[in-house]
C-alpha cells in the first residue's frame, strides 16, 4: 500500500514534473496531420509589391461627358432619344421649329443669285463700253494725224504764196479741236476703265455679303437640328417634346450623352502616402459589383491640389484603365484601389497568417524530421496574404499555418 503524499507541495511538484514530462514528449513526437485550419507550406519564392490601398470612385474622362443643348429659342418639335439609347457623333437628337429660319434662308438664297446676275451683267457689259470707247480714240487720233499732215502741207503752200492765210488758220482751228477729241477719248477710255474696277469690286463685295448673310442664316437654322456632338449612351433627358426653351447666356440642356468607352478611376489617396505615388505606376482596383475581378490600370496624373473633409486632407489621384472595361464599369462606381509603388521579384515569401508575434517579435512554427520547433525571422514587404522573410527561414523550409491570432497578432496581420 502508497504512502500517502505528507505536503500539498509535494503534491503540485509531482504534477508539474508530470506535465513537463508530457509536453516534452509532445515536442519530440511526429507533427500532427495537416488540416484546414492547421496546413504546413514550404517557403517559396515569389514576387511581392509593396502598395498603397486608397478608394475611389468611376468618372467620365475630360470630354467623355457631355451636357447637349440649343442655341436656338423656339418649341422642341421632335425629340428622337430615349434615356439609355446608344447615340453615334453626328446623330440627330431633337428639332426645333424653323419655319422662319427657313424663310430668311430662301430670301438670303435669292438676295445671293441678284448679286450674281449684276456681277455677271457687269462682267458682259464693262468690256464692250471699253471697246467702243477704244475705237472713238483710235478714230479720232486717226482724223488728228490725217488733219496734222494736211496742216503741214498747207503751212508748205502758205510759205510759197498758194495757200491764203485764211484756209491755214482754218486748218490749225480743224487740227485743235481733234487733238482735244483725242485728249477726250483718252480721259473717257481711263474714266470708263476706273469706273469698271471700281464697279466691279462693288458687286463682287455684294456677292460675297449676300453669300455671308446666307451662311449665317444657314448656321442658324442648322441651330434647330440639335446632333450628339460624341459617341455614347443617353444619361439623362432635361427637355420634352413640345416644351419650348429660350437660349440666352445659358443653352438649356437637352440630354446629357456620356461615352462609357472613355472612363477612368479618380482615387483618394491619405496625405501619409502620397508621398510614394507617382506618374506611371502600376494599379488594380474593384468595384463592389465585381468583388472577384480586377481591373488593372495606371497613375496618369496626380492633382497639386489637397482635398479636406471632415480634416481628413487626400490627394486626388488619377488612374487610366488598361483592362477591357466597357458593359461592366459605369460612372460614380465605389472602387477600392491598390496602388503598387514596389516590386520584389524573387524573394522568400510565406503566408501572413504562418506568423506569430510575442514580445515585438515575429516567430513562425519549422517543421523538420516530423517535429516542430518556433523560430524567429526578419520580415519585409507585406503583399496581400504573403509576406516577405528577410532572414530566418530558407527555400524549401516548410512552417505550419493557422487562422488569424488574436491582439498583437491580428493588429500586426491587418
Amino acid at each position: 500500500m502508497a504512502r500517502p503524499l505528507r505536503s500539498p507541495l509535494i503534491a503540485a511538484g509531482v504534477f508539474l514534473l508530470a506535465a513537463g514530462g508530457w509536453w516534452g514528449l509532445g515536442l519530440l513526437s511526429p507533427a500532427p496531420p495537416a488540416t484546414a485550419e492547421n496546413r504546413i507550406v514550404p517557403v517559396k519564392r515569389r514576387t511581392l509589391r509593396r502598395t498603397v490601398l486608397a478608394t475611389g470612385t468611376v468618372k467620365p474622362m475630360v470630354g467623355a461627358e457631355v451636357k447637349v443643348g440649343a442655341r436656338l429659342s423656339g418649341k422642341v418639335e421632335r425629340l428622337n432619344v430615349q434615356v439609355g439609347d446608344r447615340v453615334r457623333k453626328g446623330q440627330i437628337i431633337a428639332l426645333i421649329e424653323n419655319e422662319d429660319l427657313k424663310a430668311k434662308v430662301a430670301q438670303s438664297r435669292a438676295s445671293r443669285a441678284a448679286e450674281r446676275a449684276r456681277l455677271a451683267g457687269l462682267k458682259a457689259k464693262a468690256p464692250k463700253e471699253i471697246a467702243r470707247a477704244e475705237a472713238e480714240l483710235v478714230e479720232s487720233d486717226a482724223r488728228r494725224q490725217h488733219a496734222l499732215l494736211d496742216l503741214k502741207r498747207h503751212r508748205a503752200l502758205l510759205a510759197e504764196g498758194i495757200t491764203p492765210r485764211e484756209t491755214l488758220d482754218a486748218k490749225e482751228k480743224e487740227m485743235n479741236v481733234l487733238e482735244a477729241q483725242v485728249r477726250f477719248g483718252q480721259e473717257n477710255l481711263r474714266l470708263i476703265r476706273t469706273r469698271y474696277a471700281e464697279d466691279l469690286k462693288l458687286a463682287a463685295a455684294l456677292v460675297d455679303q449676300a453669300a455671308a448673310t446666307l451662311q449665317e442664316r444657314e448656321i442658324n437654322l442648322s441651330y434647330a437640328t440639335v446632333r450628339a456632338p460624341i459617341d455614347g449612351v443617353v444619361a439623362s433627358i432635361s427637355t420634352q417634346e413640345g416644351e419650348t426653351v429660350a437660349a440666352g447666356l445659358n443653352a438649356p440642356t437637352f440630354v446629357n450623352i456620356i461615352d462609357l468607352a472613355r472612363l477612368e478611376v479618380h482615387a483618394f489617396v491619405d496625405e501619409t502616402d502620397i508621398g510614394r505615388i507617382i506618374v506611371a505606376q502600376e494599379t488594380t482596383f474593384t468595384v463592389d459589383t465585381f468583388p472577384d475581378k480586377p481591373f488593372r490600370g495606371h497613375v496618369t496624373a496626380i492633382y497639386p491640389k489637397a482635398l479636406i473633409v471632415d480634416n481628413v486632407v487626400t490627394y486626388e489621384v488619377i488612374l487610366a484603365i488598361t483592362d477591357p472595361f466597357e458593359n461592366l464599369l459605369r460612372p460614380e462606381m465605389t472602387t477600392n484601389v491598390t496602388i503598387i509603388t514596389e516590386a520584389r521579384p524573387g524573394v522568400l515569401a510565406i503566408p501572413r497568417r504562418a506568423v506569430k508575434t510575442t514580445k515585438g517579435q515575429h516567430v513562425v512554427t519549422v517543421v523538420a524530421d516530423g517535429a516542430r520547433s518556433p523560430r524567429p525571422v526578419e520580415l519585409g514587404v507585406q503583399d496581400g496574404a504573403f509576406v516577405e522573410v528577410v532572414s530566418g527561414l530558407s527555400e524549401g523550409e516548410q512552417v505550419v499555418v493557422t487562422g488569424p491570432g488574436k491582439g498583437a497578432d491580428r493588429r500586426w496581420l491587418r
